[in-house]
């Protein structure tokens, strides 16, 4: 299993930090500059789109979806949310809110294809949201995406050397900044970073001065006091772009 450099440190036997690298600096990564250099300065009217899949065809449940949703709706007033859920959570409406809005909030499942990396995607209502798909889309008005879905920013296990995955493609697609997982995260971990990280991000409902990699940061130091020494619950998350 690959681990980021954010995860470096000295470790116990039970799995707890007596040095992290976490604790001292804030990590974010890109799978290439020319994901950087090609993305757009331009900024955006705030609108975000939120994709809440709690019972998708063919998949577990994800309860924890709902109180996702929860939190979102806690930072952000109605007439700056659109909300996609369940059978309203296609394909073709997925693609379409993401045109309309400049963030985006996926609470769904994510697989990656390790056989091809294109075929990766998000699980929806009528099946998955291909890789592919999201980069040929160049979404105009893309600020920040968060991909609350498991394994959202694995490499492809055959070219470890190529950053292919879901986060990745969503820089390729035009958003600023990505916040993906690297593998399964616990689904009562998810809406607690989410809500962490919003309530940072937005201040009266608004966009606010910090950073998206700074609002992980603060969350995922509050999921590891929350958590302990569970290794494995806090090290997925991560940020990806400018």
């Amino acid at each position: 299993m690959f681990l980021p450099i954010h995860a470096a440190g000295i470790y116990n036997s039970d799995g707890s930090a007596s040095v992290s690298l976490a604790d001292i600096a804030i990590s974010s990564y890109t799978p290439s500059l020319s994901a950087l250099l090609n993305r757009s300065d331009q900024t955006s009217a705030f609108k975000l789109l939120a994709v809440i899949q709690s019972n998708t065809p063919g998949a577990r449940p994800l309860p924890g979806t709902i109180a996702e949703l929860g939190c979102l709706q806690k930072h952000i007033p109605a007439s700056s949310i659109d909300v996609l859920r369940g059978s309203e959570a296609t394909t073709a409406e997925v693609l379409s809110g993401m045109d309309k809005c400049s963030w985006v909030h996926l609470a769904c499942h994510g697989v990656q294809d390790g056989s091809d990396p294109m075929e990766s995607g998000l699980l929806l209502q009528d099946g998955r949201l291909h890789l592919s798909k999201i980069i040929q889309k160049r979404i105009p008005h893309a600020e920040f995406a968060f991909l609350s879905a498991c394994q959202t920013a694995t490499g492809d296990e055959r070219r470890p050397e190529e950053a292919i995955h879901l986060a990745a493609g969503m820089l390729v697609a035009g958003y600023k900044g990505v916040i993906g997982t690297m593998w399964s995260i616990r689904d009562n971990d998810a809406p607690f970073v989410a809500d962490k990280v919003y309530g940072q991000l937005l201040k009266d409902g608004k966009p606010s001065n910090v950073h998206p990699t700074a609002a992980l940061h603060e969350a995922v130091q509050e999921l590891r006091k929350r958590n302990g020494a569970n290794f494995s619950s806090w090290v997925p998350f991560i940020y990806m772009g400018a």
